[in-house]
């Protein structure tokens, strides 16, 4: 982004003005006051009751697993980010080396962020699963309490994101000025990348194990999901933690982070000074509407369910959002374009208001969210027609639950892509034909959809803290079963709340995506502008150049859109089949466990617990490098071996591709996993009937779908566009260049094709359990598969 339009630098941005430097303050004081909100809650929620000794002993048990793997994972991240560090500085930015050091520093800035939410998240939420277990034994307010105390350790989280993204993204600011936008870029693409290795991992971690005690547990020896006799419920424990709540939280900053570095890009190249603060004042208010909807969530006698609560206090907070954010358009935004501190002709001779142009972008991003929040609801709450389907696909077996739950996934995701096109579409629209203000108009969507990221952290956040709630019930057997059914009835919502998140999440992929598509664009402009040669000599042949250069039907361009779809299907696969290896070695431990100490069955002897939290931990690191191997060096070969056109066309293949995969996983594992849920209840037969266990196939299925491969492809896209942006100005040099340069280009793109080719090589070379098991055993390994 380094490049991006000479626009964004020298007369538009060098220096902010007295009002402009106040507003930005006002920011990042707000900000600090959401970490405040957040120290709040935390001493609020721990000094809630702890419930019985045994609960703490379960409790501490995955307290240490968690911590072990997050330390672990820290350790090897660290290296990634030193080597990172060293390539982002050898990359060429406007303004000097004080510039390319601000782009480094805070890539590690971005970086130690997105890891600090994830910890953060996974500390707190393994020290209130009890306090929520301990809760729902209350006879009287049970359900309302524990609720309450699940939802605002969500809150926390959700307030460390909104907190830390807007003040990164404000200091940047006040440091920088109007050089802000390339510093920015090392911000966002450090929370990015951390936060897909921490997703990829996690979700590695965490699907591993729940496949593993799935499958042993409930199908062969029919015992209970979180029984204390399997192996694998501690691990399972655990991954739910550094999967959906450290993961997740750090996905979720990563995307907050990079929608906001996609708006203040834009919005310096086209609102001048106002443009880069602006993007700042929408996120503040959503800082203080996020703060109102923590807050109002609680849970009425009268309401139905959990998720009812939930839905009230978003739409609510949604609406505050749009409201404050109109007022501030108005007291902020002059009345005309040509008030504007921009010097873009185009953008000044626009006849429309700025300020109507700012709300209306900023209302489409939270208008998106609400939709996308029922669209989800409707395809994975247990009470409405397509989960139900799927219930009663179980009355004819596994084979017909998993073909319902794909079918649903496949529609879901349909409907879902076209309500984020609609999306984009009418942003885009606001800009009246100028093209730099259309995207600065879905840009400016973003950050209205991150108005609500609060309150949609805190119900991220709440599923994973309500599922460890019922598992630590349940192994410790110390609860009633009013108790237990409002831990199921928490757990159930705790499902949906986490595919509305996914859902919402990959609309600020598209989004920021979508905006920062538009930089590349102007980054090649910039850099065709610099490069001196004829063919693009003056702005006629610069724009023909550009126009031929993108154009969908050139061969190359057309390979790029391929490869760019490809890459989202080989990086699920990669994820998917990770959880698949793991599992196998899960399923052999836990098998071994029973076979070798027949006393667990009985209770008089203790499951070796830490044996499959290790195996899981080892798999997760070693699994997520291929992948994350995959999504930075994909765009360097395809960049430098095809050009800046194919790489262009590999970024918009990426997207749309990504889009769709991404909700079709996350929904239709949301969708399997609460079917289950409904049998468990006792529809069709209930627990421990052929309609249970074939709701138990699916629900394996869906296990990597949701939470592994799903998610991931979020940061993937980003990751991928960012790394797009960073090599753009060299690939146009290399371009333009004589032979040398070419040799040198093709060698670039060799080396890193040779990277993935070897990467994936040898995690598709990598033995499984069952070939271990093969070459240890021989045929003694087929008999204990098959016993």
């Amino acid at each position: 982004m380094s490049a991006v339009l000479l626009a964004i630098g020298g007369e538009n941005g060098a220096a902010l003005t007295g009002s402009n430097t106040t507003y930005v303050i006002i920011a990042a004081a707000i900000a600090l006051l959401a970490l405040g909100f957040a120290a709040g809650l935390v001493k609020a929620v721990l000094a809630t009751d702890k419930g019985t000794q045994k609960m703490q002993d379960i409790a501490g048990a995955v307290q240490e697993g968690a911590s072990a793997y997050l330390n672990r994972q820290f350790k090897a991240l660290a290296v990634l980010v030193v080597i990172a560090v060293g390539l982002l500085w050898l990359l060429p930015a406007d303004g000097g080396n004080s510039i390319r050091f601000g782009r480094s520093a805070f890539f590690i800035v971005g970086a130690l962020f997105s890891g600090f939410i994830g910890w953060a998240g996974m500390s707190l939420a393994t020290r209130a699963n009890l306090r929520v277990a301990a809760a729902a034994r209350v006879a009287e307010g049970g359900r309302e309490t524990a609720m309450q105390i699940a939802f605002r350790t969500g809150g926390v989280v959700g307030f460390l994101t909104v907190g830390l993204g807007l003040f990164g993204a404000a200091l940047v600011v006040l440091l920088y000025k109007g050089d802000a936008p390339t510093v920015l870029e090392g911000f966002g693409f450090g929370a990015a990348l951390l936060a897909m290795f921490m997703r990829v991992g996690g979700g590695i971690f965490t699907k591993a194990a729940d496949v593993g005690a799935d499958l042993v547990g409930k199908i062969e020896k029919g015992i209970p999901e979180d029984d204390p006799r399997n192996a694998a419920t501690i691990a399972d424990n655990v991954g739910d933690n550094v999967g959906d709540c450290a993961g997740m939280a750090a996905d979720l900053f990563e995307s907050y982070a990079v929608t906001l570095v996609a708006a203040l890009i834009l919005g310096s190249a086209t609102f001048g000074n106002q443009g880069l603060v602006f993007p700042l004042i929408v996120p503040a208010l959503g800082v203080l509407t996020a703060i109102v909807g923590v807050f109002i969530t609680r849970l009425r006698k009268s309401d139905k369910s959990g998720m009812t609560a939930i839905n009230r206090a978003f739409y609510i907070s949604a609406a505050i959002a749009a409201v404050l954010c109109g007022a501030a358009a108005y007291a902020y935004l002059p009345s005309s374009f040509s008030g504007l501190a921009t010097k873009d002709a185009d953008i000044l001779a626009h006849s429309g208001d700025p300020r109507l142009f700012a709300i209306g972008a900023v209302v489409i991003g939270i208008v998106l969210a609400a939709i996308i929040q029922a669209l989800t609801g409707y395809f994975t709450e247990t009470s409405r027609k397509p989960v139900r389907d799927i219930g009663k696909a179980a009355l004819t077996g596994p084979a017909t639950v998993v073909l319902a739950g794909i079918s649903v996934g496949l529609e879901s995701a349909v409907y879902t892509a076209i309500v984020i096109g609609a999306a984009v579409f009418g942003a885009y629209l606001l800009g009246g034909g100028v093209l730099l203000l259309s995207l600065f108009a879905v840009a400016l969507a973003g950050c209205g959809l991150l108005t609500t990221v609060g309150v949609i952290v805190a119900m991220d956040t709440f599923g994973p803290i309500s599922d460890n709630a019922q598992g630590i019930a349940e192994m410790s057997g110390d609860i009633d079963e009013k108790g237990a059914r409002t831990l199921t009835d928490l757990d159930a919502v705790g499902n949906t709340t986490k595919a509305i998140t996914k859902g919402i999440a990959i609309a600020t992929a598209v989004l920021a995506a979508t905006a920062l598509f538009g930089a590349f664009t102007a980054i090649m402009r910039t850099a065709l502008e610099k490069s001196g040669a004829d063919a693009v000599s003056t702005a006629a042949k610069l724009d023909e150049y550009i126009l031929k250069t993108l154009n969908v039907s050139d061969p190359r361009n057309l390979v790029g859109l391929i490869v760019g779809a490809a890459v989202v299907f080989l990086f699920s696969g990669l994820a998917i089949n990770a959880v698949s290896r793991s599992a196998m070695a899960v399923v052999f431990e836990v098998r071994r466990q029973f076979r070798d100490f027949p006393g667990i069955m009985d209770g008089t002897q203790r499951p070796e617990y830490g044996k499959v939290v290790d195996i899981c931990t080892r798999d997760a690191q070693r699994e997520l490098i291929t992948p994350g191997l995959l999504a930075v060096m994909a765009p360097v070969a395809v960049g430098f071996g095809l050009g800046v056109g194919a790489l262009g066309a590999y970024l918009a293949g990426a997207i749309a591709t990504g889009t769709l995969m991404a909700v079709f996983l996350a929904n239709s594992g949301g969708a399997w996993d609460n079917a289950k849920k409904m049998v468990e209840d006792g529809a069709y037969g209930g627990k421990g009937s052929p309609a249970h266990e074939a709701t138990i196939i699916g629900d394996t299925v869906g296990d990597p779908f949701k939470d592994t491969a799903g998610p991931a492809i979020n940061p993937l896209i980003k990751v991928m566009n960012l790394v797009a942006l960073l090599i753009a100005p060299a690939i146009v040099l290399f371009t333009l260049g004589n032979d040398m340069n070419t040799g040198v280009r093709i060698a670039i793109a060799a080396a890193a094709a040779a990277v993935i080719f070897v990467a994936v090589l040898i995690s598709k070379r990598r033995p499984n359990a069952v070939d271990a098991a093969e070459e240890t055993n021989g045929s003694e390994a087929h008999e204990k598969v098959n016993a």
